[in-house]
This record gives C-alpha cells, sequence and structure tokens, in this order.
C-alpha cells in the first residue's frame, strides 16, 4: 500500500513537485492544538492510518471539534471507537456519521474499497462475544480489508467450527473472539497456517474474572502463530489484522 511519503517522492522523481514543495509538504502541520486535544495530521504519513478517535470520555463537543479540524486539514475518512449512542446522536447533528449501535463505532465517509492479499476471518465463541467481534470486523472493513464473520462457532459445539474450514484455512489472518475459558484460539490456532489474533472478551461466569481467565487461557495456548490484545480490545485486533493483511515486500 503506498502512503503519501511514498507518493510525494514519486511525485518529486517524476518532476512534478520541486523537492523544496516537497519538503514543505512533509514539515508542515504536523499536529494542531485545540486546546483539549492535540490533533495528529502525520499519523496517516508514519502509519498509513489517520488519527482514530476513542469516544469514551471524551463530550460529543469535543468530538465534534475533533472532526471538524481533521476534516479542515484533509482527513476525509474517520473511525470513532466506543461511541455511545447519545453521542453519537448530537454529533449527528453537525457531521453526517454512521453509527453502528451493536460494535459502538462511528463512521465519517465512505468504507475503503478492500485491497488486502486476502480476507480476514473474525470468529466468535458465542453470540454475546458479537459485540466485541463487530468492533474488530468494522476496525477491518474502515481500513480496507474484506471481513467474512463466523459467529457463534465456539468449543461447546465443535462441529461448528469445523464446518467452516475452507474460510479458516484459506484466510490471510483470524481474530478470534471469545469469553468464558477462551479455548476457540488454540483450536483456530491449530487448523491455519496464518496469523491468529486472540481476543479475550468479558463474557462468563464469576470465576471468570471479566476476561482474565480467557486471556490467561489464550495467553498460554499451545497453538503456534497466536497472539493475542487485550479484554474486550476488538479495535486493537481489527487493526493490527489489518496491517497484516496490507503487508509489502520491503526492498
Amino acid at each position: 500500500m503506498k502512503n503519501d511519503i511514498k507518493k510525494i517522492l514519486e511525485s518529486v522523481k517524476n518532476g512534478e513537485i520541486s523537492v523544496e514543495d516537497a519538503l514543505l509538504e512533509l514539515k508542515s502541520k504536523p499536529f494542531k492544538d485545540i486546546e483539549y486535544a492535540k490533533i495528529d495530521f502525520h499519523r496517516k504519513v508514519r502509519q498509513g492510518v489517520g488519527e482514530v478517535i476513542y469516544g469514551a470520555s471524551k463530550t460529543a463537543n469535543q468530538m465534534i471539534g475533533i472532526i471538524s479540524t481533521m476534516l479542515e486539514n484533509g482527513q476525509g475518512s474517520i473511525l470513532i471507537t466506543r461511541l455511545n449512542e447519545d453521542a453519537a446522536r448530537e454529533i449527528k447533528k453537525i457531521h453526517s456519521i454512521e453509527y453502528y449501535e451493536e460494535a459502538k463505532i462511528g463512521i465519517y465517509g465512505p468504507l475503503k474499497k478492500p485491497n488486502g492479499i486476502g480476507k480476514i476471518v473474525v470468529a466468535t465463541g458465542g453470540t454475546s462475544d458479537i459485540p466485541v467481534a463487530e468492533e474488530a470486523a468494522l476496525t477491518c472493513e474502515f481500513l480496507g480489508n474484506e471481513v467474512v464473520r463466523l459467529y457463534d462457532v465456539g468449543v461447546a459445539g465443535l462441529h461448528r467450527i469445523l464446518g467452516h474450514l475452507d474460510e479458516i484455512m484459506s484466510a490471510s489472518v483470524v481474530i478470534t473472539i471469545a469469553g468464558m475459558e477462551g479455548a476457540l484460539a488454540s483450536v483456530v490456532g491449530g487448523l491455519t497456517d496464518c496469523p491468529v489474533i486472540a481476543v479475550p472478551t468479558s463474557v462468563g461466569y464469576g470465576a471468570a474474572f471479566n476476561g482474565v481467565a480467557a486471556l490467561l487461557s489464550m495467553l498460554n495456548s499451545c497453538a503456534s502463530g497466536v497472539s493475542v490484545v487485550n479484554i474486550d480490545n476488538g479495535f486493537g485486533a481489527g487493526y493490527t489484522a489489518s496491517m497484516i493483511n496490507h503487508m509489502e515486500v520491503k526492498k
């Protein structure tokens, strides 16, 4: 995936802009201070993806200000995570975001056309894990990935996941999302040759300790190729999966 720096350098190479103009474009306005936030405009240049807004604990007015500043500086697509319905309703009065209630995600602008090297599978142990899974899946789609959703395929009925071997074995990345004992990650890790990103959820009875039991199970997985993100961190899993699915050979 060509990032902005490559495009600028190619423009210099092709004689479309001068070295001085390219340097100015790279150096100018790395961030803007709007008192309660410093908006990082070079995030996309450094990482390939613009800054994402973490909506928890932010007021609707603060997010409106952040979105406005991003749009004024050329960021056409914006992802907001952990966004509650009341704040989304207020933001919609100013900016036309699409709100996904189950995932608690808001998106400004169209989803990117999938341009990854393959498909990302998002699989959950149970229906109760779907909100976290949707956060992961929508993050992947926002970042330009084709997503295959396999929900409620946990190990309590092993035939359910075994019925989707074709999807799992042909994936570029699999995100497994489970609470309780978190065993799904190990099962999937033993079935596929691609990276598996495990997401423990806070689903489960008392001794599940709000996801700690699943987290420890996933960290202790005997299947190779399984990596683990934090409890309920669907966004982090989706972001990492997208990076894997957009890897280029670096010369």
